[in-house]
C-alpha cells in the first residue's frame, strides 16, 4: 500500500519547486520520527534484557542463598543432635533404629483399658490336701560380690556358757552338737607408721688403743626412704601415686584423708614428692619408649592437658602412644602445644605402622620417615552417626556396611596374622569396595557442604589408611585402644584441673604411664610401685629389663607357683 501511495505521488508531482521541497522536508520528518521510535524501542528491548540479567542473577543469588541455609540448617541439626547425645545420650556410636517405634506401640497398648472379657478365665491352683497353706514370701538374694578367697580370716566364736548353756527343762548342761557358719565383710581403715631407723656406730677397740685408726662403721640402713634425705617411705609414696594418677584422686582432697588419720601433710609437699618419684622410676620409663617404638603396629592418640599459666591456662597435650602384642607398654607423653614437633620427636626412631585418626600434624613425620599410615574406622562411623539425621538413608546403608566390617573383625579376634588377612581379603575387601563405589555415587549427587558429603569427603581423603587393614593382618581396623586410655587423662583433669607447670606435666605422664601399663597387665600398681621404688636403686642398668611390669607380673607369678602353700583355703560360705 505504501508503495502504491509512493509510485502514485511519483506520477503526480507538483512542478512547483517549493511544494517538492515541502514534501521532502516532511518526508525527512517522517523518517526521523521513524527512527526514534526504533531507537527508543532498541532501548526498551536493551532495558528489558537488562532487568531480565538482574531478575536471573537475583534467582541465582536467591538460589545460592536457599542453599547456604539449608546446609546451615543441616549443620546446627547436626551440632545440636551431637551436643545432646553428649549430654543426655550413649556414648556409643548409634543410629535411631526404625524398630523402636514398637516399644511405642507396646507402651501404648499397655495403657488401654482392661475389659472383663478381654483376660482368660484363671486355672485354680490345686490346693494342698494336707497340712496348713504355705505361704512363699520372697526375699532379695544376696548380690555377687566376686571372690572371698582372698581376704583374710578373722574367725569369732560364739558359744552358750553358765545358764545360757542349761537346758530349760531338766536344767542339765547342753552339748555342743553342730555350728552355723555366715560371714561378714569388715573394712579396716589404712593407717600410717612411723618408723624409727637407729643405727648403731661400730669401732675396734684394741686398734683405738694401740693408736691406731678405730675402723669406725655405721650399720647400713634398710627399708629407707627412696628420697635422699626423705622421710616418705616407698609404701606411702606408692599411695600417692597411685591415689592421684590411678584413682584420680587429686593431692587436695588426700590432704583431707590424711588429715582425718592424724597426719598433716601439705599437697605442696606431695607435689615434690610425685617429681621425685617421676625421677627415680625414669630409667624405667625411658626403658619403656624403647620398647614401644620396635612395635610393628604404634597407636597414638592426644588430649588437651591445660597448664597453668599467669592470666589463663594454656592448652598443651598429653599424648598417648599404644605398643602392639609384642611391646605391651602404654607411654605417654607431654607437650606445651598440639604441633607435630612432639610426636616428631618421640618418633624419630620409629619405622613401623602409625595407626592414628586424621590430625594433620602426622602427615609430615610419615612423608619423611616413610611410614604406613593407617586409619580408624571408628573415626570415619562416628562422621556418619553425626550426619545420620540429614540423609538417614543413605546413613543407615553406610553404618550397615560398616557394622559389617566389625562383625568380621568380632570373629577374626583370636586368630593368626596370616589367618586374620585371609578372612579380611575374602570377607572385608568386597565391603570396602562397596562403600567405595557407594561413596563415589554419593559425592555426585550431595552438595559439598552437606554434612554427609563431608562425611563422605573425610572417608575417601583418608581411603589408603583405612584400607590398609585389609593388606595388614596385625593392623586394627580402629583406634580404640588409645582413645580409651585418653579417659586416664579426662579423669585426671577434670579431678586436677590443670598441670601447674611442665615439668608437672612431665610427671604426670611418666607416672600415668606406669599405672596405665599396670592396669594393662592387670597389675596393682600399689604394689608394683612399692617393690619399684625399693629395688630399682640397685639395680644394674644392665637388668632393668625384671622391673618391666609385664616381666615383673611373670616373674611375681612363677614365685607364687613355686613356693608352697602356707595356709588352707578359706572355707566357702554356706
Amino acid at each position: 500500500m505504501v508503495v502504491m501511495d509512493d509510485a502514485h505521488q511519483a506520477t503526480s508531482l507538483p512542478d512547483d519547486i517549493h511544494q517538492l521541497k515541502a514534501m521532502i522536508a516532511a518526508r525527512n520528518h517522517q523518517l526521523a520520527r521513524h527512527a526514534q521510535e526504533l531507537a527508543q524501542r532498541d532501548e526498551q528491548l536493551s532495558l528489558r534484557d537488562q532487568q531480565l540479567a538482574e531478575c536471573q542473577s537475583t534467582i541465582a543469588a536467591l538460589t545460592q542463598q536457599r542453599d547456604g541455609f539449608y546446609l546451615q540448617s543441616l549443620q546446627l541439626e547436626v551440632r545440636l543432635a551431637k551436643a545432646l547425645k553428649q549430654a543426655y545420650g550413649p556414648r556409643a556410636d548409634r543410629v535411631s533404629d526404625p524398630g523402636q517405634m514398637l516399644l511405642d506401640f507396646a507402651k501404648q497398648l499397655e495403657a488401654l483399658p482392661v475389659r472383663r472379657g478381654d483376660v482368660p478365665p484363671a486355672e485354680a491352683e490345686p490346693m494342698p490336701r494336707e497340712g496348713p497353706v504355705s505361704r512363699r514370701i520372697r526375699t532379695r538374694g544376696r548380690r555377687d560380690i566376686g571372690s572371698l578367697d582372698n581376704l583374710p580370716i578373722v574367725e569369732q566364736r560364739y558359744e552358750l556358757t553358765g545358764d545360757l548353756c542349761r537346758c530349760p527343762a531338766c536344767q542339765n548342761q547342753r552339748a555342743k552338737i553342730g555350728e552355723q557358719i555366715s560371714y561378714t565383710i569388715e573394712h579396716i581403715p589404712a593407717s600410717l607408721l612411723r618408723i624409727k631407723h637407729i643405727q648403731y656406730r661400730y669401732a675396734c677397740r684394741h686398734c683405738e688403743q694401740n693408736g691406731d685408726h678405730p675402723q669406725i662403721e655405721l650399720a647400713a640402713k634398710t627399708g629407707g626412704s627412696p628420697i635422699d634425705k626423705g622421710m616418705p617411705g616407698p609404701g606411702l609414696l606408692a599411695y600417692v601415686a597411685t591415689s592421684k594418677y590411678a584413682d584420680f584422686l587429686p593431692l587436695h582432697r588426700l590432704q583431707g584423708i590424711f588429715e582425718r588419720q592424724g597426719f598433716e601433710l601439705d599437697r605442696s609437699t606431695m607435689c615434690l614428692w610425685m617429681a621425685d618419684v617421676a625421677r627415680l622410676v625414669r630409667p624405667i620409663y625411658q626403658l619403656m619408649i624403647r620398647r614401644v617404638l620396635q612395635s610393628h603396629v604404634l597407636a597414638t592418640d592426644d588430649t588437651v592437658m591445660p597448664l597453668l599459666q599467669p592470666g589463663r591456662t594454656r592448652k598443651a597435650r598429653m599424648w598417648i602412644y599404644l605398643g602392639d602384642d609384642a611391646q605391651p607398654y602404654n607411654v605417654f607423653d607431654f607437650t606445651i602445644s598440639r604441633s607435630r614437633d612432639g610426636p616428631k620427636r618421640f618418633l624419630k626412631e620409629f619405622s613401623g605402622v602409625l595407626l592414628a585418626d586424621a590430625y594433620g600434624g602426622y602427615d609430615g613425620i610419615v612423608l619423611d620417615q616413610d611410614l604406613p599410615r593407617a586409619g580408624c574406622w571408628s573415626h570415619a562411623r562416628r562422621k556418619f552417626v553425626e550426619a545420620e539425621p540429614t540423609a538417614p538413608d543413605i546413613a543407615r546403608t553406610i553404618l550397615r556396611t560398616i557394622k559389617g566390617l566389625f562383625d568380621i573383625e568380632a570373629r577374626a579376634k583370636g586368630l593368626a596374622e596370616d589367618e586374620r588377612l585371609s578372612m579380611r581379603q575374602a570377607e572385608s575387601q568386597p565391603l570396602v569396595d562397596g562403600l567405595h563405589g557407594l561413596f563415589g555415587e554419593q559425592t555426585a549427587k550431595l552438595l559439598p557442604k552437606h554434612p554427609m558429603a563431608q562425611a563422605v569427603g573425610y572417608a575417601l581423603n583418608q581411603w589408603e589408611p583405612l584400607t590398609l587393614f585389609t593388606t595388614d593382618g596385625a593392623v586394627p581396623i580402629h583406634n580404640n585402644l588409645a582413645e580409651q586410655q585418653m579417659k586416664r587423662m579426662a579423669l585426671l583433669r577434670k579431678n586436677a584441673l590443670f598441670v601447674g607447670t611442665a615439668r608437672g606435666g612431665e610427671t604426670a605422664a611418666i607416672i600415668s604411664s606406669i599405672t596405665s601399663t599396670c592396669r594393662r597387665h592387670d597389675i596393682n600398681p600399689q604394689v608394683y610401685l612399692t617393690q619399684l621404688l625399693i629395688g630399682l636403686q640397685d639395680t644394674p642398668i644392665s637388668q632393668l629389663d625384671q622391673w618391666l611390669p609385664d616381666r615383673w607380673k611373670t616373674a611375681q607369678t612363677k614365685q607364687v607357683a613355686e613356693s608352697p602353700a602356707t595356709s588352707s583355703p578359706a572355707p566357702t560360705p554356706d
